[in-house]
C-alpha cells in the first residue's frame, strides 16, 4: 500500500476534557461491564484520556503506570504509531469485508499463516487453520460449536460434554461463561448450560493437602478430571478447556506437574484439548504459546487480546491438524461464524503488531531477561508484614494478602482488605488489580528493568499504606 497518511500521530495533541461532563454523561448512557452502575455514578468513573508507553493519564492529568496493560492486552504497551498507520492505510484500502459467501481478504490470509507458524509442533499436533472472531468470549463460543461439530461428523454427537474448572475465566458470554467456573456469574443466568462441568482449579495455597508438596498437589488436582470423565461417562465428554496460568482467577500458577498429567488423561480417554491463551500467549509467559513451555500439545488453542495488543478488537482459535482435518473433509458446512471474522483492518494491526515484536525480539526480553527480573523483585515483597504468598510466570505475578502469614491465617471477606489495596495502588499512580485478597498485576512486555524497579517501589509504598490502614482499623 503506498497511501500517504492524513496525518502525523507525532503531533497529537492529548484533548482537552471536561471530567465532570464526561462523568455525568457516562452515568446517565454508558452501562459498564463488571460494574455496579449506582455505586459507580456516586463516585464517578474514571476518565482515561491518553497513554504512553507503560504509563496512562487521566482527565485530570493524573500519570499512572499501568501493571495491567490495560486488560491484560496492551503488551507493546501505548502510543505505538506503526499500528495506528497500519490500520489506517488498510481501511484507506479495504476498511472491511465480510468472509461469507466464498470470499477472503489479504490480511486475514496473511495473519491465519502468520499464527499457524508462529505455533510450535509438538509431537504429532501441530497448528494449520486459524478461525477468527473479535474476542476471547467469541472465540470460546466458536470451541463449544467447533468441538461438538467434530464428535458429530466422526458419528458420535453424544460427546457434547465439555470440563473446565472452578474460578476458570473463559469470557462473559452464555457459553463462555458456563465454559468458566466463576460463582458470581454462574448465579446470574442460570448457567452452566447444559453440558458444561467443573473440576477444582490447581491453586495450592487453597486446595492442598496438610503436608502436601506440590508435585503431588498438581497430580492429584489434575486427577479429577479423569474421574470427572469416569462419572460423566467417557463416550460423552468431548473436550477439557483450561487457561495455562488463571489470568481473572488470580493469577493461578499450577504446579509443573500438573499440565503433563492432564495431556496423559485426555491422551487416554481420546478427548479433545482446549488451551485458553487469551492472556498467556504472545509473549507473556516468554514464549509466543504457553503449551510448549508448560508441557502439553492442545488440539484448540483460544487467541485474543495481546495479537493486536489491544488496539484493535481480534480474537480467534487455532485449529490443530487433528481437528481441521475432520473439520474439512467430513465435516460439510460449518453453520457458525461473525460478522468481523477476518476484519481485514484489524487482522493488518495484528500483522503489525507481531512484526514489531518479532523486530524487538519482546518475547526473547521476557524469556531471558525482564521476566527473570520480576520474579526476583517480586520474591523480596515476601518481606512484608501482608505478604503471604507472591509469585510469578514471565511478567504476570500475584500476591496473597494475608492476616498472619505465621499461621497463614487469612483476612476475613467482608473486609475487602485487596479492595483497600486497590485504592491505595489507584491514589498512587499504580494500577494493581484486586481478586479478593490476592493482589495481580500483567504489566506491559515491554517494560524495562528501570520500570519494574518504579512499578516496585509503588507496589511496596501501597502496601505499606494498606498495613497502616489496616492497623488503625483493627484488622490486624
Amino acid at each position: 500500500m503506498s497511501l500517504t497518511p492524513i496525518f502525523n500521530p507525532a503531533v497529537v495533541q492529548q484533548r482537552q476534557v471536561d471530567t465532570r461532563s464526561i462523568q455525568a454523561l457516562d452515568s446517565a448512557h454508558y452501562l459498564h461491564p463488571f460494574t455496579d452502575s449506582q455505586a459507580l455514578a456516586q463516585r464517578g468513573a474514571r476518565v482515561i484520556t491518553r497513554g504512553e508507553g507503560v504509563y496512562i493519564w487521566d482527565s485530570e492529568g493524573k500519570k499512572i503506570l499501568d501493571a495491567m496493560s490495560g486488560l491484560w492486552c496492551v503488551n507493546i504497551g501505548y502510543g505505538r504509531q506503526e499500528l495506528a498507520q497500519a490500520a489506517y492505510l488498510q481501511m484507506m484500502e479495504l476498511p472491511y469485508y465480510n468472509s461469507f459467501f466464498n470470499t477472503t481478504n489479504v490480511p486475514a490470509v496473511k495473519l491465519a499463516t502468520k499464527l499457524c507458524a508462529l505455533a510450535p509442533k509438538v509431537g504429532d499436533r501441530e497448528f494449520t487453520h486459524v478461525f477468527f472472531s473479535s474476542s476471547g468470549s467469541e472465540s470460546n463460543d466458536t470451541n463449544i460449536r467447533m468441538v461438538r461439530h467434530y464428535w458429530s461428523s466422526l458419528g458420535q454427537p453424544q460427546r457434547k460434554v465439555i470440563i473446565g474448572r472452578k474460578n476458570g475465566y473463559h469470557g462473559s458470554t452464555i457459553g463462555g461463561a458456563s465454559l468458566g467456573g466463576m460463582q458470581g456469574m454462574h448465579e446470574q443466568g442460570d448457567l452452566p448450560i447444559p453440558g458444561i462441568v467443573h473440576i477444582d482449579q490447581p491453586y495450592y495455597l487453597e486446595n492442598a493437602l496438610l503436608g502436601e508438596t506440590e508435585h503431588d498437589f498438581g497430580v492429584r488436582m489434575a486427577r479429577q478430571l479423569e474421574a470427572k470423565i469416569v462419572e460423566v461417562g467417557a463416550d460423552k465428554v468431548a473436550a477439557f478447556i483450561g487457561e495455562p496460568i488463571q489470568g481473572a482467577g488470580g493469577v493461578i500458577i499450577p504446579p509443573a506437574s500438573y499440565w503433563p498429567e492432564i495431556q496423559r488423561i485426555v491422551d487416554q480417554y481420546g478427548i479433545l484439548l482446549i488451551s485458553d491463551e487469551v492472556i498467556c500467549a504472545f509473549g507473556r509467559l516468554g514464549a509466543w504459546f504457553a503449551y510448549e513451555q508448560m508441557g502439553y500439545k492442545p488440539d484448540l488453542v483460544t487467541f485474543a487480546k495481546g495479537v493486536t495488543s489491544g488496539y484493535m478488537p481480534l480474537g480467534g482459535v487455532m485449529v490443530g491438524n487433528r481437528v481441521s482435518k475432520v473439520l474439512i473433509e467430513r465435516g460439510g458446512e460449518f453453520n457458525h461464524g461473525y460478522t468481523y471474522s477476518g476484519h481485514p483492518a484489524a487482522c493488518q494491526v495484528a500483522l503489525a503488531n507481531l512484526e514489531w515484536m518479532e523486530r524487538e525480539r519482546i518475547v526473547e526480553r521476557v524469556r531471558d531477561d525482564t521476566g527473570p527480573y520480576l520474579a526476583e523483585r517480586f520474591a523480596q515483597l515476601l518481606q512484608h508484614p501482608l505478604v503471604g504468598d507472591a509469585r510469578t510466570c514471565g511478567m504476570t505475578a500475584g500476591l496473597v494478602l494475608m492476616k498472619d502469614k505465621t499461621a497463614r491465617q487469612m483476612f476475613p471477606p467482608e473486609l475487602a482488605v485487596g479492595m483497600a489495596c486497590r485504592a491505595h495502588c489507584f491514589g498512587n499512580g499504580l494500577i494493581m488489580r484486586a481478586v479478593g485478597d490476592r493482589m495481580i498485576i500483567a504489566p506491559p512486555l515491554v517494560m524495562t528493568r528501570a520500570d519494574i524497579d518504579e512499578m516496585m517501589t509503588l507496589i511496596v509504598r501501597c502496601l505499606d499504606l494498606t498495613l497502616a490502614q489496616a492497623q488503625a482499623e483493627g484488622w490486624c
